[in-house]
């Protein structure tokens, strides 16, 4: 009776309705207290304004499964008569078998027919679950041009973009009284890590959440979990530790900063103490964006990378004017340089360079120091680590959205594994190295930058 009673006010602060919770308890399904975060978020997609894109993800362990299959069979396709969902899966051996006593432990207790041969499970309403089953991307174009009213997808990361908004073309209903919807679980890693933390994990973070919801979980939000599976999980070392046991999404096999985390390295936005020396550093391009990075250094060699611009397709005078408005808002009067990579001294026919473009607008650029490999272990070890009682040298303020987003991301060069893996910027603008390469000029230019020269600005 404390335990029910515990639920039920669990389940009333975290927003379930009143006939969700009746549904669950009538199910003999108790969730803790995470998955009820999961459930009422899910309610929340019936709203003209709700989130669309919901995901439980996380370190492995924390129930995902079930809370999603519970959320589809015991709520979605008992409340909505005629209900349409896709449970897609990646298959393995036991694939079938735990699915099979997925249904034993969710549906017992409500009217249901499992029917193994068409992969469905099917309610006296009407509504039916669609289980899919892939090994390969390949075989997700089978249930691509479908209509589904509700998509759900365990372990969402084995997939990548391309093939999430194809199967999000299928999501769509005629119902009236039903808004489609999509679930998602996963851990961090695999071929969809990056789009999966640019969808849910980013906005989490920044309490910038619209059409999504993230709830983050562990291990230790299951307090049903084997005891055995306890012990693996809390003994795994490396990036298997962090990404499994610790859901640590800025981490994916072969990245290259490891040492990176959003916790430490990111810091709130602050005023900025007079006696801060400041210097930018840009890197450019038009298609690629255009990046420039304000720069400081304290009394005590703490290097802040302060604000960002980044945009594409924009000419020099617009970067000028937008980089001189980032100084201002800050309060910075004065810088002494601002670093950029070589391509904009490079000669062109001729037409002007890149940097004498930029000298017309008001802005005198000096050539960076380039070295890709001593600029990546560079940051490496400012970044610090703690195991190695290296101390962290290097924070980010909480503006530079796509600093944050690019360095965790950034790879091992598997023909040069001491450098950073050159990326390019995808055709929606997302990706790519540019800020990584803007913030590389500017740590670079640590030593030479604070000197006393003539403010690049002019006129």
């Amino acid at each position: 009776m404390e335990n029910l009673e515990r639920f039920l006010r669990v389940a009333h602060d975290t927003g379930c309705p009143r006939d969700q919770v009746q549904r669950f308890v009538s199910a003999g399904y108790i969730p803790q207290p995470k998955q009820l975060e999961f459930h009422a978020a899910a309610r929340l997609a019936d709203e003209h304004d709700g989130p669309r894109l919901i995901a439980l993800g996380g370190a492995r362990g924390p129930g995902k499964s079930h809370a999603i299959l519970s959320q589809l069979a015991i709520d979605d396709c008992q409340r909505v008569d005629g209900l349409k969902a896709l449970f897609l899966r990646k298959i393995a051996k036991s694939a079938a078998e735990s699915f099979e006593d997925l249904i034993r432990r969710t549906c017992v207790y409500i009217p249901h027919r499992y029917v193994p041969t068409r992969s469905r499970l099917e309610f006296p309403n009407g509504s039916r679950i669609l289980l899919g089953g892939f090994q390969s991307e390949r075989d997700i174009d089978k249930y691509i041009g479908i209509e589904y009213d509700l998509i759900a997808i365990e372990e969402a990361t084995t997939l990548s973009k391309s093939k999430i908004d194809m199967l999000e073309g299928s999501l769509r209903t005629s119902k009236d009284n039903w808004r489609p919807r999509e679930y998602n679980s996963s851990n961090p890693g695999g071929v969809g890590h990056a789009w999966f933390k640019s969808r849910y994990v980013m906005p989490w973070r920044r309490g910038q959440e619209t059409d999504t919801r993230f709830i983050f979980s562990t291990y230790q939000d299951n307090k049903f979990l084997n005891p055995e599976y306890v012990r693996y999980l809390e003994n795994l070392g490396g990036w298997l530790g962090k990404a499994w046991r610790d859901g640590n999404w800025d981490i994916a096999a072969g990245q290259y900063f490891t040492n990176w985390n959003h916790d430490k390295h990111v810091i709130p936005k602050r005023k900025l103490p007079t006696d801060w020396r400041y210097w930018l550093s840009l890197d450019y391009g038009f298609t690629h964006y255009t990046v420039c990075y304000l720069l400081a250094l304290d009394g005590d060699g703490n290097v802040y990378v302060v604000d960002e611009h980044a945009e594409r397709r924009w000419l020099p005078g617009s970067h000028v004017a937008a980089i001189k408005a980032m100084l201002q808002r800050n309060g910075v009067d004065y810088i002494p340089r601002c670093v950029a990579g070589t391509d904009v001294f490079a000669t062109r026919g001729t037409s002007k360079t890149v940097a004498e473009q930029y000298a017309d607008e008001g802005l005198t650029l000096s050539a960076a120091q380039t070295d890709r490999i001593s600029g990546a272990a560079k940051i490496l070890q400012m970044l610090g680590d703690d195991e190695q009682g290296v101390e962290q040298k290097l924070f980010v303020f909480s503006r530079c959205a796509r600093l944050i987003d690019c360095i965790p991301s950034m790879e091992h060069d598997p023909r040069r594994p001491e450098d950073v893996l050159k990326v390019d910027v995808d055709s929606d603008g997302n990706g790519g190295d540019d800020m990584y390469d803007a913030m590389r000029y500017g740590i670079m230019d640590i030593g030479t930058g604070v000197k006393t020269m003539p403010n690049p600005f002019y006129n």
